[in-house]
């Protein structure tokens, strides 16, 4: 992962405070330069309407990019470049850019509700799924719900990247909430135990906090 997709990860930015930062817009871009560490380096960074981050680092002594920040290289110096180079970039994170855990507005919504009332954030363990995230019971330490984000087609007709919510419920209660609409057999789990809703405000957040209350006490009984 470089160094931009590291720091910028998970977050959304806003457009307008780039702005008032000191970007300069030009047609979908904005760019922002800084000169660091004695004015020996300049910080080229240019972010699109997405909020996607790119930059380049020159050395102003022989004015030609500065390369050693993207490799392997280590020693005081290629450290000292890119540590400053980074706090660059998380100033402008931490002035221009909101926190987000996951891709969607629903899915945020729960993990917010899971947070105010069970006190839990949810965990992000695995590098290659950067969006999947899973909620502990702080009691013993299990499972409750697991937010994903999948192809459509992997759960139904169509496609498009969609996110889940799986949670643990009773087998007939499961049985019976098939039967509607926005309920899948559980992706990637235990589809007897297991259910999976689509976040795509298909069903409401009060219905699907009521379930995820109900997986919450399901597994604190174990």
């Amino acid at each position: 992962m470089n160094i931009e997709k590291e720091i910028f990860q998970r977050t959304k930015v806003n457009l307008n405070k780039l702005i008032k930062y000191g970007f300069i817009k030009e047609n979908s871009m904005y760019t922002y330069e800084r000169y660091f560490l004695n004015n020996e380096f300049k910080a080229i960074i240019t972010i699109d309407n997405n909020g996607t981050v790119t930059g380049k680092v020159y050395d102003l002594q022989s004015n030609e990019e500065y390369t050693n920040i993207r490799t392997k290289m280590t020693g005081e110096f290629v450290s000292k470049v890119k540590d400053e180079y980074k706090n660059i970039l998380i100033d402008i994170k931490n002035n221009c850019y909101e926190d987000i855990l996951f891709i969607n507005e629903q899915a945020n919504k729960i993990a917010k509700y899971i947070k105010d009332k069970y006190l839990v954030d949810p965990e992000f363990l695995w590098e290659k799924y950067p969006f999947f995230g899973i909620f502990r019971n702080k009691n013993n330490n299990k499972w409750f719900a697991l937010i994903t984000n999948v192809d459509k087609s992997k759960i139904d007709e169509g496609n498009g990247i969609v996110e889940l919510l799986n949670i643990k419920l009773d087998s007939n209660k499961i049985k019976l909430l098939l039967q509607n609409k926005g309920y899948y057999k559980a992706y990637h789990m235990n589809k007897k135990s297991w259910i999976s809703i689509i976040l795509n405000n298909t069903l409401k957040d009060e219905e699907i906090f009521e379930l995820i209350d109900e997986s919450y006490n399901i597994i604190n009984k174990k």
